[in-house]
């Protein structure tokens, strides 16, 4: 039996993550430690000034998960060096709330619980449903599965490399196929609200919006809004290998 380590950036009571491991556990074993909260947009931050708690929660009356006080990263690397007794066949991170497309990946907890599994070894992927309202994952929770199956199946992904999942947020009928693509550019359009507290102080709330095109035709964005699912591979080493020569040749 397969076994599959569960994680996300969403917190462990999302309702992401409990979709999909209820379709992960018809092919696996699976064991979720996932943050205690939300811990969107953190990167692949980990925890070093501060201890690391882990507590058992239920859910529906029975044993779900660990819940720990860290990072996703933190999840993937506590449950592979200190809570698991046996390394996982596979590591799947998700089914995050909102895309993750674009340098979105560079901030996403989701695709760093994924990237700590690539790192270790492990194969990983990470899933999101291309959406911020009115989620429905059943979809994309069947899609992870069958996805799953394929990874064990071809026998894992290279060294160092991950695939980044999402799905468009609609009726399954409409979803027109799987693509496997680049990675987009620029996906959110950023700016600064300027605002005023109680006390007439001022303080600055990041905020923006999913941009409707990229200058990358055939990437991420632009697949999942023609309503195709898009899996890009990601690789851990970011080495520009095409301007490492040229630098080279600088006189520094």
């Amino acid at each position: 039996m397969m076994n599959i380590l569960v994680t996300n950036d969403d917190g462990i009571y999302s309702e992401g993550i409990k979709v999909l491991c209820e379709s992960l556990k018809t092919i696996g074993k699976v064991t979720i430690v996932a943050p205690d909260a939300e811990r969107s947009a953190v990167g692949h931050a980990i925890t070093l000034s501060d201890p690391l708690r882990v507590k058992k929660v239920n859910r529906s009356g029975k044993f779900f998960g660990y819940a720990t006080t860290g990072t996703p990263a933190d999840c993937v690397k506590l449950a592979i060096r200190a809570l698991l007794k046996k390394k996982p066949d596979l590591i799947v991170s998700g089914i995050n709330l909102g895309p993750n497309v674009g340098y979105s990946v560079l901030y996403s907890g989701t695709v760093s619980g994924a990237t700590e599994g690539a790192i270790l070894g492990i194969p990983s992927f990470a899933i999101s449903l291309a959406t911020f309202t009115n989620p429905d994952y059943s979809f994309a929770a069947k899609f992870a599965k069958k996805l799953a199956e394929q990874i064990i199946q071809n026998k894992g992904l290279p060294k160092g490399t991950l695939l980044n999942v999402n799905i468009p947020a609609i009726n399954q009928k409409y979803i027109k196929g799987v693509r496997i693509v680049k990675q987009s550019e620029k996906a959110i359009e950023e700016r600064f609200d300027k605002r005023e507290d109680p006390r007439k102080r001022i303080y600055y709330w990041l905020t923006g919006e999913v941009i409707k095109s990229d200058k990358k035709e055939g990437a991420d964005l632009e697949t999942i809004k023609n309503n195709y699912i898009s899996i890009t591979p990601i690789h851990c080493d970011m080495t520009n290998y095409k301007f490492l020569e040229k630098l080279k040749k600088w006189i520094i």
